[in-house]
């Protein structure tokens, strides 16, 4: 695909459907795995909907390859849902936007981010940048009329008892947002819709936690642990966290 303005001359962007042995291929040798934090990958419902990314929607994700060393070294997956624009509409963040987009027979008029991913050497080059310029390209391309973003703030996990909806209005002294992610946003001319404190669901064994967080959890409570954006709560034999997102509404 044409890539957006701004992107490096160094760089190709091809869309799964160009390239799918390139997709399958990234996929398969889990390269991105390492830019999340180990519990993020497991979601109560995350794979009903980024289990069907490909083949199911292969023109709304993206591959980047440094063509200086023949790499891929970023990747984009947005997904395709209804919504009618209004606040009311908008789904109770990532698990909801990617529950309908599989589950509603509605003809999609928006396109939802869903990751924005950096090979760990490439990040701090202005990468996710590119990436984030180019999903609005494909909502536009594709006759969208909207490109939303449920924002995963970048340092929120330093703030972890604050409420996302406080830490969504903090600024800078410059007037743009605080979260460096949301401030990458900010500059592609998104503004925030709302915060989502329940955004995407993890419920799992204190067993499981204690493997992903490399804590000991002996009893039922609150826990704040590394990398979390919000406390786990651990109850009964099983932790459950909600993970907190930001709203961020790109104009087209």
């Amino acid at each position: 695909m044409r890539p957006p303005s701004g992107c490096p001359e160094w760089l190709t962007v091809y869309t799964a459907a160009e390239r799918p042995d390139l997709w399958e291929s990234v996929r398969s040798s889990g390269l991105f795995y390492d830019v999340w934090p180990e519990y993020n990958m497991h979601g109560t419902h995350t794979s009903a909907y980024f289990g069907v990314l490909f083949p199911r929607f292969p023109d709304f994700q993206t591959l980047f390859v440094d063509e200086r060393i023949s790499r891929v070294v970023a990747r984009g997956r947005t997904i395709p849902f209804s919504w009618d624009g209004t606040l009311g509409d908008l789904p109770d963040g990532i698990d909801s936007v990617g529950l309908r987009a599989v589950q509603s027979d509605s003809k999609p008029n928006a396109l939802s981010a869903l990751a924005a991913e950096v090979d760990r050497p490439m990040q701090g080059l202005g990468l996710s940048s590119v990436v984030v310029a180019t999903m609005g390209q494909l909502a536009a391309s594709n006759g969208l009329q909207a490109l939303v973003a449920p924002v995963r703030p970048s340092i929120k996990d330093r703030y972890p008892l604050i409420p996302i909806e406080r830490y969504a209005e903090w600024r800078r002294e410059d007037g743009t947002p605080f979260d460096p992610w949301m401030r990458v946003h900010a500059r592609l001319g998104a503004g925030i819709l709302r915060a989502e404190p329940r955004s995407m669901e993890i419920v799992a064994p204190v067993e499981e936690w204690e493997r992903w967080t490399g804590m000991a959890l002996p009893e039922d409570g609150q826990y704040v642990f590394p990398g979390g954006l919000a406390p786990l709560v651990v109850a009964g034999g099983r932790g459950e966290y909600f993970e907190p997102n930001v709203w961020m509404l790109h104009k087209g």
